[in-house]
């Protein structure tokens, strides 16, 4: 897998971030039949200010956030709860399939309200990311219903509870 990684905050080494993100991406895209060897993904592990201006600058939002995801194609299906296109590869085999951010305080403040281990939380979030990226998304109920049920499958396949339930709820 290329997983181009920007270390913009220190604070996540505390979570063995490379190792974590590359275990979270791959299994991922294993779950749909994906060669982590053929993707490419860039992600910025960052702070709350570089995300705000980021969520800014391509949401209109001001604010910081927990992640953000910029998809190289627009994969989502076109009927609620429906199944997002493929990715393609280019000429050379390859599979870019985006850009992931993801801010230390947000997610470090949402897995402490949780009760929850900052690395499962951040597994959770880039599980997250990676389905953004293959077309997935939450906005409309049915698709948010497929999703949320995806990261709850891939998330077993790391060892970690469902995010959703009360005991590991967000």
């Amino acid at each position: 897998m290329t997983l181009e990684i920007s270390l913009e905050d220190d604070r996540w080494n505390a979570v063995a971030f490379e190792a974590l993100a590359e275990r979270s991406i791959s299994t991922a895209l294993d779950h749909f039949g994906l060669d982590p060897e053929e993707c490419e993904i860039s992600l910025l592990a960052c702070d709350d200010a570089r995300i705000a201006d980021l969520n800014a600058e391509f949401r209109d939002k001001p604010t910081p956030t927990n992640v953000l995801s910029w998809p190289a194609d627009d994969l989502a299906a076109e009927e609620p709860g429906g199944t997002p296109l493929p990715p393609e590869a280019d000429f050379t085999g390859e599979i870019s399939l985006g850009d992931v951010a993801i801010a230390y305080e947000t997610c470090a403040r949402e897995a402490d309200e949780a009760g929850k281990p900052l690395a499962d939380h951040l597994s959770h979030l880039l599980v997250h990311g990676v389905l953004h990226l293959l077309g997935y998304d939450h906005i409309r109920d049915p698709d948010a219903t497929v999703m949320e049920a995806l990261e709850v499958e891939i998330l077993g396949k790391l060892g970690i509870d469902d995010p959703y339930t009360e005991s590991g709820s967000l």
